[in-house]
C-alpha cells in the first residue's frame, strides 16, 4: 500500500533503526488525538528463536514497545513546530497481556492520547490481530525535552 508523504515522515521520525522498528504501515492519523498502524510478525526476528524454541511467540514486551512506538508517532503529530527532543518510553501502566502471536500473524495496533504535560505524554491502546482478536492492552508514558521558547 502506498502511503501518503505525512504517514511515511511521521514513521522516518521515529528514533529506533529498521531492526527495531515494530510499525510497518500508518493506517490513520488523527493528529494529537489517535493513530492506527500495522505490523506483521515476519517470523524472521531475531529474537524468535529463544522465544521459545521450536515454538515461537512474540514477547508481550514488544507488543508494549510497538505501542510506545505509536505513540511517539502520535505525541509528535501535532508539535510539527515544537518536536520533543530525546522522546522515550518512561512507563509501562495496567498493561495486560491476552494472547500470544505466532510467525505471520498481522498485528494492528492503536493508539489514543490521553494526557499531555510538559515533556510527558500518556497513551492508552492496545495491540489485535487483524481478525480481531486482543492481544494486549494498557497505556504507556513517554518523555522528552520541550524545545528552547525563542
Amino acid at each position: 500500500m502506498l502511503q501518503p508523504p505525512s504517514f511515511v515522515q511521521a514513521l522516518s521520525a521515529l528514533p529506533h533503526g529498521p531492526e527495531f522498528r515494530f510499525i510497518d504501515e500508518l493506517l490513520e492519523l488523527e493528529p494529537g488525538v489517535s493513530a492506527r498502524a500495522r505490523w506483521t510478525l515476519k517470523g524472521t526476528e531475531s529474537f524468535l528463536p529463544g522465544h521459545f524454541p521450536g515454538e515461537p511467540l512474540l514477547p508481550g514486551v514488544i507488543m508494549i514497545e510497538a505501542l510506545a512506538q505509536l505513540g511517539g508517532i502520535l505525541a509528535q503529530s501535532d508539535r510539527a513546530e515544537r518536536p520533543l527532543r530525546d522522546l522515550r518510553l518512561t512507563a509501562v501502566r495496567q498493561f495486560k497481556i491476552l494472547g500470544s502471536a505466532p510467525p505471520g500473524t498481522v498485528l494492528e495496533i492503536t493508539a489514543r492520547r490521553e494526557a499531555v504535560m510538559p515533556g510527558l505524554v500518556q497513551v492508552s491502546g492496545e495491540v489485535r490481530t487483524a481478525a480481531g482478536a486482543r492481544l494486549a492492552a494498557g497505556s504507556v508514558v513517554l518523555s522528552g525535552v520541550e524545545p528552547a521558547e525563542g
